[in-house]
C-alpha cells in the first residue's frame, strides 16, 4: 500500500527535519565545490553533523539544529572550533536566527534548498592539525565508500579510539 507524501504545510518531526536540512545543506555545499561527509567523528570522541572540505583544503563543520530546543540542549558545539577552519549552524527557515551566536555562519533551509544567511568567519587551523584532519576525512570517506561495496559483518563506523587526530 502506498503511503501519502508528507505535506509541506505541516512541520516535519525533528529527526526528519534534521535529515532534510542536512541533505539541503550538503546540496548547497556541493554547488560551492565543498565535499561533505555527514556524521564525522573527531579526535575528542564527539561526532559532528557534517564536515566538508573545499578545493583549497579548508575544513568546515556544520551543526544541524532542527529547532530552538535542539540548539539549547547542545552545549558541545563550541568545542568543534578545534576541528575546523569555519563553523556554521544549519537550521530550518522558521528557526529564530537571532538566537544563534553572531560569531558563526548560518545556513537556512526549507528542507529542499539551502542558502547562506551568514558566512562563517575563517579561523585557520594549525598546519599539523589540518593535515591530520584532511587525512582523517579522506580515509573516513574512503572507508564509508568501501563499506557500500563490501559491508562488514557487524557494521558500524571506525571507532574514535582508532582515529589518529589530536
Amino acid at each position: 500500500m502506498n503511503e501519502p507524501l508528507p505535506s509541506r504545510d505541516l512541520p516535519p518531526a525533528r529527526p526528519e527535519c534534521t535529515r532534510r536540512v542536512l541533505r539541503a545543506t550538503l546540496r548547497l555545499l556541493r554547488q560551492q565545490r565543498w565535499a561533505g561527509v555527514p556524521e564525522m567523528p573527531v579526535g575528542d570522541g564527539r561526532r559532528v553533523d557534517l564536515m566538508a572540505v573545499d578545493p583549497r583544503g579548508r575544513i568546515l563543520v556544520v551543526e544541524v539544529k532542527s529547532c530552538l530546543e535542539d540548539f539549547r540542549a547542545d552545549g558541545k558545539w563550541p568545542a568543534y572550533g578545534a576541528w575546523c577552519d569555519l563553523f556554521a549552524f544549519a537550521v530550518p527557515d522558521d528557526f529564530p536566527r537571532e538566537r544563534l551566536p553572531q560569531e558563526v555562519g548560518v545556513v537556512i533551509s526549507d528542507g529542499f534548498e539551502a542558502v547562506w544567511w551568514r558566512e562563517p568567519p575563517e579561523r585557520p587551523l594549525a598546519p599539523a592539525r589540518r593535515r591530520a584532519l584532511l587525512l582523517h576525512f579522506a580515509r573516513s570517506a574512503a572507508f564509508r565508500l568501501g563499506r557500500l561495496l563490501d559491508p562488514p559483518a557487524e557494521g558500524g563506523i571506525l571507532p574514535a579510539s582508532q582515529l589518529s587526530i589530536r
